[in-house]
């Protein structure tokens, strides 16, 4: 019999066996596959009329990481698959069609087509973390069409994550009380007056008590954590506040993320999330602005 005959004389299930990977291999493959991590993710679309653009894209809120030894956040800018609405181009030395952005935020030009043309950006985070989309500012570089019409706006739409409303009342030193809808930064950014105390309630979603705040003063003196929408600080005692933090209640602290920005007089802006005190760089320098966001947890890719 020749070798020929004696390979194909095997039985299927023989065969089978010889070329089934080991379990050596198997474990290897496993291995390989754990590497990879599990990732949060967020998106918006960029939506743009007809010309060249750069796009300052910002910092990424939140902490800086890394997992896996990949630096987190990372945002990746790309067109999206073909359909009824026409894709941007990302120009780059490397001709491809899609961009990595870290944490710090950069700039990428783009040329959007004939009829305008949408361009995905998606940020990446660390798994049960809120993965926030940055602040996307498209700025032109070519002329638009002479046609006697104004500049169409751009629009950025942001699809991820849920984002819950609030509603915040500061105390101002010399303004009293000012009640805000909780969206971007409340308060007198560069005027150097004073937040003396503040509240935090949702307005949908969540219910007053799901969320606590306490205040930092001078010297370091931290109030009790408290919550139901009521103020924390003082009024009347020429005060300031030197620092806060935000949390949310431990039974809805597994689904939603809560971010959170100060503005100091001298030290600049400070981020940090669920609970952390945000301080200045500067010891009893004054807050003078907050900017707070509640987040529902975007889902997990791959898990």
């Amino acid at each position: 019999m020749t070798e020929k005959s004696r390979a194909i004389s095997k039985k299927p299930a023989q065969r089978a066996a010889e070329t089934a990977p080991s379990k050596a291999t198997a474990k290897a493959v496993a291995a390989r596959t754990l590497e990879y991590p599990h990732l949060a993710a967020s998106a918006s679309i960029v939506r743009l009329e007809e010309g060249l653009y750069v796009l300052d894209i910002s910092a990424t809120p939140g902490l800086p990481g890394r997992r896996s030894g990949v630096g987190l956040p990372a945002i990746h800018l790309s067109a999206p698959p073909p359909g009824p609405s026409r894709s941007v181009e990302i120009i780059g030395t490397s001709g491809d069609a899609a961009t990595w952005i870290g944490h710090d935020g950069g700039t990428v030009v783009v040329k959007s087509p004939p009829g305008g043309g949408d361009l995905w950006v998606t940020a990446y985070g660390p798994p049960n973390t809120a993965a926030l989309v940055p602040l996307v500012e498209p700025r032109r570089l070519d002329r638009p069409p002479s046609n006697g019409a104004a500049p169409p706006s751009l629009d950025v739409v942001v699809v991820e994550p849920d984002e819950i409303r609030t509603e915040i009342v500061l105390h101002v030193e010399r303004l009293g009380d000012r009640r805000f809808s909780g969206q971007g930064w409340i308060g007198n950014r560069g005027r150097k007056l004073r937040i003396e105390a503040f509240s935090i309630r949702p307005t949908d979603t969540l219910v007053a008590g799901d969320i606590e705040i306490k205040g930092l003063g001078p010297s370091g003196r931290e109030t009790p954590w408290v919550s139901d929408g009521k103020l924390c600080g003082t009024r009347g005692q020429h005060l300031p506040l030197t620092g806060f933090a935000v949390r949310l209640a431990a039974h809805v602290d597994d689904r939603f993320d809560v971010l959170y920005e100060g503005a100091f007089f001298e030290s600049g802006v400070a981020p940090y999330r669920n609970g952390a005190l945000c301080i200045p760089a500067i010891a009893d320098d004054p807050l003078e602005a907050i900017n707070v966001r509640v987040i529902r947890r975007a889902p997990q890719l791959g898990g």
